[in-house]
C-alpha cells in the first residue's frame, strides 16, 4: 500500500473508529415523531418453552423484559403468534405441543387480559394428496388479510409418516398448511398445501402484505450441505395473491441454524427489521433492508460488547413475534407489568 492509499484508507475508516460505528438505518431524529411509535415481542424464555412473556421496544432495537421477567399469561402455551384482527381486537393463537390436535386462539382488546376464544381441530387426513400425514401441528402462525376480510393460519405438517426420533427425515418431510377464516370459528376446510409452486420442507412460515404485494417469509427446513447450503436458513418469497403462486425462494436472509423469523417496519417506516432466533436460545440475529426485497445485511448486536452492538434484546428470549404498537398501548403495558 503506497503514501496515497493508505491516506485514503485512513480518511475512509477516520469517521467510523473516531465517531463510532454507523446506526442501523430507520431511526427517527430527536425530537421528529416517529411513524411506528412503539414495539411489543411476544415471546417464550429458554428454560420455559411454549409460555408467554413480554418485551417492549421504542425503537425496534433495543428491548426491555416487563413482568420482572415473569409469566404475564398462565393459561397460554405455544409458540406465540399475534395479529389485530377484523374487529380491532388482538388476537393470539398458539398449541400445546406437536402431537396436540388442536388449534387455540384467544382474544384480548389491550394485551393485557386475554380471554380464549375459540379451537380449532383440524383434520389432516382431508388434506388433498396428503394421505400419509401425520397428526402433527408445528407452531401455528396468523395472519389477517383486510383485503380479503379473512385470517389465514397456517403451521407445518410431517408430509408422510416419520419416526420423530430420526430428527433429519422428520423435518425435512414437514411442509407448510394453512386454513381461511373469516371470524376464526368457523374454517374453510379440508388444510391445503401454501406452496404449491414449489416443494421444499418449510416450518415458521409467517404471511406478510406489503405494497401490495405477500410476502412469505420461511425457513428453509432441510439440514444444510454441499448439496443443500441454504439449509435451516431464512428465505423469503412473495405474490401477487394470498394464497400463491409464491415465487421460488430468495438466497438466505441468515446464516444457517437460524428459525422463527419475524417482521417489523423500522420507527420512520423506511427501512425493515427481520430477526430470527440462533437456536435453541442461543442468540437473535438482525438483517435489516429499505426493501422486501433486499439486499438485506446483517446488524451486530447481541455480543455483549456495547460499542459494537447496535442492537439488544433480554437474555434466554426465545421465539414469538414482533408488532407494532402505539406509544399509549407501549405506556400502558408498562404501567401494568412494570420493566
Amino acid at each position: 500500500m503506497n503514501y496515497k492509499t493508505a491516506a485514503l484508507f485512513s480518511l475512509l475508516i477516520l469517521p467510523v473508529f473516531a465517531f463510532g460505528l454507523p446506526d442501523p438505518p430507520g431511526q427517527v431524529e430527536v425530537g421528529e415523531k416517529a411513524e411506528n411509535e412503539a414495539y411489543l415481542f411476544a415471546h417464550m424464555m429458554h428454560g420455559d418453552y411454549g409460555e408467554l412473556y413480554y418485551s417492549v421496544s421504542t425503537d425496534g432495537l433495543n428491548w426491555e423484559l416487563l413482568n420482572d421477567g415473569k409469566r404475564v399469561y398462565e393459561t397460554y402455551h405455544g409458540h406465540a403468534d399475534i395479529c389485530k384482527g377484523h374487529d380491532g381486537r388482538y388476537y393470539i393463537v398458539g398449541n400445546e405441543s406437536d402431537p396436540s390436535p388442536d388449534i387455540n386462539f384467544w382474544v384480548s382488546d389491550d394485551l393485557i387480559d386475554w380471554e380464549f376464544y375459540s379451537r380449532l381441530d383440524p383434520n389432516l387426513e382431508e388434506t388433498p394428496n396428503y394421505e400419509k400425514a401425520m397428526q402433527r401441528i408445528g407452531a401455528p402462525k396468523l395472519f389477517y388479510d383486510k383485503a380479503s376480510s379473512q385470517y389465514l393460519l397456517t403451521w407445518h405438517t410431517p408430509h408422510r409418516g416419520v419416526d420423530p426420533s430420526l430428527p433429519e427425515p422428520y423435518w425435512a418431510s414437514q411442509r407448510t398448511l394453512y386454513l381461511l377464516s373469516e371470524d376464526l370459528k368457523e374454517f374453510k376446510s379440508p388444510p391445503r398445501r401454501l406452496f404449491n409452486s414449489w416443494d421444499m420442507a418449510t416450518i415458521d412460515t409467517i404471511i406478510r402484505k406489503i405494497g401490495g404485494r405477500y410476502f412469505a417469509i420461511i425457513k428453509d427446513e432441510r439440514y444444510p450441505t454441499l448439496d443443500w447450503p441454504t439449509g435451516k436458513t431464512i428465505r423469503i418469497c412473495s405474490s401477487d395473491s394470498l394464497l400463491g403462486p409464491y415465487s421460488k425462494p430468495s438466497e438466505p436472509i441468515s446464516p444457517n441454524f437460524r428459525e422463527a423469523p419475524t417482521l417489523i417496519p423500522s420507527p420512520d417506516g423506511t427501512a425493515w427489521y427481520l430477526y430470527y432466533e440462533q437456536y435453541p436460545g442461543v442468540s437473535y440475529g438482525l438483517s435489516v433492508a429499505d426493501s422486501m426485497d433486499g439486499p438485506w445485511y446483517q446488524i451486530s448486536g447481541y455480543t455483549n460488547h456495547k460499542n459494537w452492538d447496535k442492537y439488544s434484546l433480554p437474555e434466554k428470549v426465545r421465539h414469538g413475534c414482533m408488532i407494532t404498537i402505539s406509544k399509549r398501548e407501549y405506556n400502558r403495558l408498562v404501567r401494568h407489568f412494570g420493566k
